[in-house]
C-alpha cells in the first residue's frame, strides 16, 4: 500500500530530525527546505576524481566505457566523472593504479579553491583518509611539500595505500595530537596555504550517510562549534604572509560555516575574506556565488559543502 505523502505534516515528508528541519525552514523558506531535504534524502550518484598526473578526464571515460561503465564529465570540476549506475570500481585497472579514486565533485572543488601551486608549502589540516590531500598533490604536480596531518593515526593509515597508488612523493603524513601539537607550532607563518576540512554534523553527506542525521543532535553540533573554532585558529598560525587559508565542512548548517568564519575575522584583523567567486574565477570554475562557496544537492548535484577562503594580509 503506498502511502500519499502530500498530506503528511511537512516535517515528516522532510524526513529529517524536527530541530533540523526547523533550522533549514526557517533560513531557507518552507519550499526551498523541503527540495533541500528531497535531494538530501535521495541516494547519491558516484564520482571519481581522475587524477590528472596519470591522465585526462576523456581518456579515462573512454577507457571505463570499456568495462562498460558509463561515466559524464561533470560541470564544476575539471577532473570530475559521474557514473550513474554503481558498479563496482575496487577492481579496475584504473583504480588499481592509482588513476581514479572515488570522491564527490564538492570535495573536489574544495581541493581546487586551495590553488596550490608547484613548489609550495601547503598542508591539508584534518586529512582524513586524505582523499583532497591526494588531489592537492595533483594540483602541486608532485612538486613541493604537502603535510597531511590527522589527529587519527587510524585514518592516516587508510591514506598509506592510496598514496602508493596515486604516484604522489611530496605527501608527508603526520599524526598530530591536537590541534595545537608541537609540530604544528614549528610551521608556524611557513605555509603558503593550508585547508581546514574541520570536523563537523556531516549533514551536507546524507544522500550517502542517511543515519548521521538521527545521530546528531543541537548539543552535538554546539560542541563541534568549539572545536572548529579551535582548530580554525590553530592552522591559521601557519599561514604566511600573503598565504590563503581554507576553511571548510561538509555541512548546510550557519553554525558550522558562516558564524565561525566571521567569528574567525573579528578576532583575527591580519586576515581578509576572498570572494568565493573571485577564486572561482581565477581557476576557471563555472560557478555562480558570492563571498562563500555554498553547494547544495539539488542545486549543484553535489554534497552539501562550504568553504570560506581567507587571506593572511602582507
Amino acid at each position: 500500500m503506498q502511502i500519499d505523502r502530500s498530506h503528511l505534516p511537512v516535517v515528516m515528508k522532510s524526513n529529517l530530525p524536527a530541530w533540523l528541519w526547523e533550522k533549514l525552514s526557517e533560513r531557507f523558506g518552507e519550499e526551498k527546505a523541503l527540495a533541500l531535504a528531497e535531494s538530501l534524502n535521495t541516494p547519491a550518484s558516484l564520482d571519481l576524481r581522475v587524477n590528472s598526473m596519470k591522465a585526462n578526464r576523456d581518456d579515462v571515460a573512454a577507457a571505463l566505457a570499456q568495462a562498460p561503465i558509463i561515466a559524464e564529465p561533470t560541470p564544476y570540476s575539471s577532473t570530475c566523472l559521474r557514473v550513474k549506475k554503481k558498479p563496482s570500481i575496487q577492481n579496475l585497472p584504473l583504480f588499481k593504479d592509482g588513476t581514479i579514486e572515488v570522491q564527490d565533485e564538492g570535495s573536489q572543488l574544495l581541493a581546487q579553491l586551495v590553488g596550490a601551486r608547484r613548489g609550495e608549502m601547503v598542508a591539508d589540516f584534518c586529512a582524513g583518509a586524505g582523499g583532497k590531500t591526494l588531489a592537492l598533490g595533483a594540483t602541486m604536480r608532485n612538486t613541493g611539500r604537502l603535510y597531511a596531518f590527522d589527529i587519527s593515526e587510524k585514518r592516516l593509515a587508510k591514506l598509506k595505500p592510496r598514496l602508493a597508488r596515486s604516484g604522489l612523493s611530496n605527501v608527508h603524513p603526520v599524526v598530530i595530537a591536537h590541534e595545537k601539537d608541537a609540530k604544528i607550532k614549528r610551521l608556524a607563518g611557513k605555509l603558503d596555504r593550508v585547508l581546514v576540512d574541520a570536523p563537523c554534523s556531516g549533514l551536507g553527506t546524507l544522500r550517502r550517510n542517511p543515519d548521521v542525521k538521527w545521530r546528531q543532535t543541537v548539543e552535538g553540533v554546539a560542541e563541534l562549534n568549539v572545536k572548529q573554532s579551535s582548530i580554525l585558529a590553530s592552522a591559521s598560525r601557519m599561514v604566511k604572509a600573503g598565504g590563503r587559508l581554507v576553511y571548510a565542512t561538509c555541512s548546510i548548517l550557519d553554525e558550522e560555516n558562516e558564524a565561525i568564519v566571521q567569528a574567525f575575522l573579528a578576532e583575527h584583523a591580519d586576515f581578509t575574506l576572498v570572494p568565493a567567486s573571485k577564486v572561482l574565477a581565477e581557476q576557471k570554475i563555472e560557478l555562480e556565488m558570492g563571498d562563500y562557496l555554498k553547494l547544495y544537492p539539488h542545486i549543484h548535484q553535489t554534497d552539501g559543502f562550504f568553504a570560506a577562503i581567507l587571506e593572511r594580509n602582507k
